[in-house]
Formats: structure tokens, sequence, C-alpha cells
């Protein structure tokens, strides 16, 4: 078992990647996980844990804290009445059956190609952060049908793919067929909810090689206890922080910082 000695820069980058994703969920409304993934990847190889299996281990201990972090989110929003429960129910079938897809799919992934994946999917979450219009609309309301059979399990699947809740593709799908954005939010944390437990589950059974210490199938205890630890306290912050400035602009800067990080990721993939 690791010393003290080794488990404490660990800790320590843990800490301020904690307060840092808080702040930023508080600040401008953007899940954690789409700070916590390329945050996990680069303290961990930083530390010299660099297995093949590393991002699954990201992935994985990000959805974790989504677990919790969605559920105190969706309770919130509830006591406001701001969650849609129709369009939850209604999608979530789907959105299990895309996170379990997701899970076995992330599974025969090596680091690499799970890289390419975040870098590519979080340049176009960029993009909508930073060039998207609240009057976009593909229709009046959210579909059902063979439209929600096909979009349900996708939203679970791409999530999973980058270890991310609902927030990222939920809350811009449920904006584009007119659902009033608090309601998107909060309806987004279910999502949240949805996508993490069963991918989670699976993760937890699944196999990896050279992941950092504590860490149980593909869970990080360490990461996700101090994670939640640390997003309790400064999310608030970022709440108040919000409400002290205009957080468009602000936006458009993290939408412009997670381009930079996704185009960086997929220069390490090529190998530039």
């Amino acid at each position: 078992m690791p010393g003290l000695a080794e488990l404490m820069p660990m800790l320590a980058l843990l800490l301020a990647i904690g307060a840092f994703a808080g702040v930023m969920a508080g600040l401008l409304g953007v899940g954690g996980g789409i700070i916590l993934v390329p945050a996990f990847f680069y303290a961990f190889s930083s530390l010299g844990y660099q297995g093949p299996d590393l991002m699954q281990v990201c992935l994985a201990t990000s959805l974790a804290t989504i677990i919790v972090t969605s559920i105190r989110s969706v309770m919130a929003h509830n006591r406001k009445g701001a969650v849609d429960w129709g369009i939850l129910r209604g999608w979530a079938p789907g959105i299990v059956i895309g996170a379990v897809l997701g899970v076995l799919v992330v599974a025969q992934l090596r680091t690499p190609a799970l890289q390419a994946i975040f870098g590519t999917l979080a340049l176009v979450v960029a993009f909508y952060l930073g060039f998207g219009r609240a009057e976009w609309r593909l229709g009046p309301a959210m579909p059902g049908g063979v439209v929600r059979a096909v979009l349900s399990p996708l939203v679970g699947f791409l999530s999973v793919l980058m270890g991310i809740g609902g927030g990222s593709f939920g809350v811009p799908l449920m904006s584009l067929y007119a659902t009033p954005i608090h309601r998107a939010v909060a309806t987004a944390a279910g999502f949240g909810v949805v996508i993490a437990v069963p991918s989670v589950a699976g993760f937890l059974m699944t196999s990896v090689e050279g992941a950092p210490p504590y860490t149980i199938g593909a869970v990080n205890l360490p990461a996700f206890a101090v994670i939640i630890a640390m997003t309790l306290i400064t999310a608030p912050w970022g709440v108040k922080l919000a409400h002290a400035m205009d957080p468009k602009p602000l936006k458009r800067i993290f939408a412009v910082f997670l381009a930079l990080v996704a185009l960086n990721m997929l220069r390490k993939v090529a190998g530039w």
C-alpha cells in the first residue's frame, strides 16, 4: 500500500482540482465532468500513473462524483418545481441504454482512443458554449417516438464516453426543443443521475491496468472523496460570483479554455 508521502502530492492536486471545478460549476452552470476528466488525466499522469487504462479511471471517477452532485442538484431544483419529470421519465430508459453501451465501449478502448474521443466531443461543447444562441430551435417541444428513441441513447452514450453528466448535451438539446433554460438545467441534472448510476456500477466491475492507488474497478476513491468535499464547499462561491458579474463573457472565455484543453489532448494523441 502506498505511504502518506506518496499520497500527499495526489491529494494536493485533487484539492486544487475540486476547488476549481466547484467554482466553475457554480459560476457558469457547466457540469464538473467537462473539467474533471482532463484535470484528472493531467494530475495522475504527472504523478507517474500512465497506464494504458488511465482515461478509463478519469471517466469513471468523474461519473462517480456526478452521482452525488446531480442528486443534490435535482433535489434543490425540485424544491423550486423546476424539474420536468415528464421529460425525465420519457428519456430515462433510452439514456440508461446508451450509458450501458458507453461503458461496454469504454472498457474496450485504451487511453489514446479515449483521449481522441474526449478531445473531439469537447470541441463540439466548446463551440456551443462560445457560439450557441438561445433562439436556435430544432422543434417546438421535446420529441417522442423515433426521434427520442435515437437521441436518448445517444445522450447517454456520448456522456459516458466523455465522463460527464447530463448538462453538456442535455441542456443544449432541450433548449433546441424550446424548453425554458431553467427547466432544461434542472431536468438535465436528472439526466446526470440516470447516466452516472448505471455507468459507475459497470465501471466498478471493470479491471484496469496501472491505476492510481486505492482504485476499485476504474473508480479512484481518494479522487472521488476529495472532489465531492471540495465541490460542496466551493460551488456556492461560484454561485455568489455569478450573481455579482455577467457570466456571458466568462462563458465565452471558458469555451476558449475548453477548446485549448481539447486541442492539446488531440495534439498529444497525434504525437506532436
